[in-house]
């Protein structure tokens, strides 16, 4: 955990003092980022200054930010492409929610610029990647298997990349795509900045990271592994399908008044609120897409308890601190342990009580036997 004193040097720290341009900061200003977390105040200065970095960082401590914004930083104050664009940015992520995850945040970080960001992924058609491929675009996010499939039918060509970043190294390894990386790996330039992320440390990773880091920055975060001791937890199983109807259901029998719900989307968050409303149940969503003065009405709705639900997806959720937050409610389960974490932390400050009401269904049992493994305990189970 930060302790007092790190937490309070880095409220002294903004995104400003980073040295970002005025249309990143106007877009971190947008979804409510004000303080640079530890691995984003330790990375993003390296990383402008053009150099290799092995981060040892969980998902959940903000590294997406740590490699975006510096990313955006470059491809930005590079020269418009008369003709097609190349793509100048690869990222290679484990999972394909992790991978739409990347790309959200991609997007909504470089909202005020004119580059382009394209996600591809196996289990789809693929269609609607190869025709968005074809319109040119500046930074592809990327699972290897997909990427390789792209590649050997001549839609995707890594010749012109600027920035390379392998992110969660060892899950890469732990589910098997390590043969993936090495085929696309000779397919990049030599002349590039590498960036590559590992929550864990092993002999295989830091032999994978010789084969691509160049004299690299090293960084390392602790990761938040236990939660608020005050904060009650529980979990429901409900069927996928079924769990916008229990939602309403627990909010009204529980006399939840102020609780944030958290979703995986934007779309997701939406849909929610939307269905809160229809009953009565004053909600509001909030998430990257949203203008400032949108986000700035519903987080002032809700503090001032005029709406009841913040229905939040993740990204959205880093500006929000309200006081006397009763309940976080996991609507859907992240797949990272320690966005849990972050999540449920938003309630039981300040010696206050606190509750966190999780819903599983069966493809999130895997998450949160994670969870529980990252925490140490196990999270009592209510029943229907």
């Amino acid at each position: 955990m930060t302790s007092s004193s790190d937490y309070i040097l880095q409220q002294l720290m903004s995104f400003e003092k980073l040295h970002l341009s005025a249309p990143v900061l106007e877009a971190l200003n947008q979804i409510g980022y004000t303080t640079p977390t530890p691995i984003q105040e330790q990375s993003i200065p390296s990383l402008l200054e053009g150099k290799d970095l092995f981060g040892c960082a969980q998902t959940g401590t903000g590294k997406t930010a740590a490699f975006a914004l510096p990313i955006i930083e470059h491809l930005n104050t590079q020269e418009e492409y008369k003709g097609k664009r190349p793509i100048r940015c690869l990222v290679l992520a484990p999972t394909r929610e992790l991978a739409i995850q990347i790309n959200e945040s991609f997007r909504d970080y470089s909202k005020n610029t004119k580059l382009r960001t394209v996600v591809v992924f196996g289990g789809v058609n693929q269609n609607k990647q190869v025709n968005q491929l074809s319109a040119g675009i500046d930074i592809l996010i990327a699972t290897p298997g997909r990427l390789l499939d792209l590649m050997n039918q001549g839609f995707i060509s890594l010749a012109k990349i600027t920035h390379f970043v392998l992110d969660e190294a060892d899950r890469m390894l732990d589910m098997g795509f390590i043969h993936d990386i090495k085929r696309i790996l000779p397919k990049l330039p030599k002349n590039k900045q590498n960036i590559f992320f590992s929550a864990t440390i092993s002999p295989t990773i830091m032999q994978l990271a010789g084969t691509i880091l160049y004299d690299p920055v090293n960084v390392r975060v602790t990761p938040v592994s236990s939660t608020a001791e005050i904060v009650q937890q529980s979990v429901y199983f409900v069927e996928k399908e079924e769990k916008r109807a229990f939602l309403k259901e627990l909010i009204k029998t529980e006399q939840i008044d102020h609780a944030i719900v958290f979703t995986r989307t934007k779309h997701g968050a939406d849909r929610v609120a939307k269905e809160l409303n229809k009953v009565g149940i004053k909600a509001e969503s909030i998430h990257g897409d949203k203008s400032q003065n949108q986000r700035e009405r519903a987080l002032n709705g809700f503090k001032s308890r005029n709406i009841n639900i913040l229905v939040a997806t993740d990204i959205a959720s880093r500006g929000i601190d309200v006081e006397d937050l009763s309940h976080v409610i996991n609507f859907e389960i992240p797949e990272v342990a320690e966005t849990y974490v972050h999540r449920i932390g938003r309630t039981g400050r300040a010696g206050k009580d606190g509750k966190a009401i999780t819903l599983c269904s069966k493809d999130e049992k895997v998450y949160l036997k994670s969870i529980e493994k990252l925490i140490d305990q196990t999270i009592p189970k209510v029943s229907l």
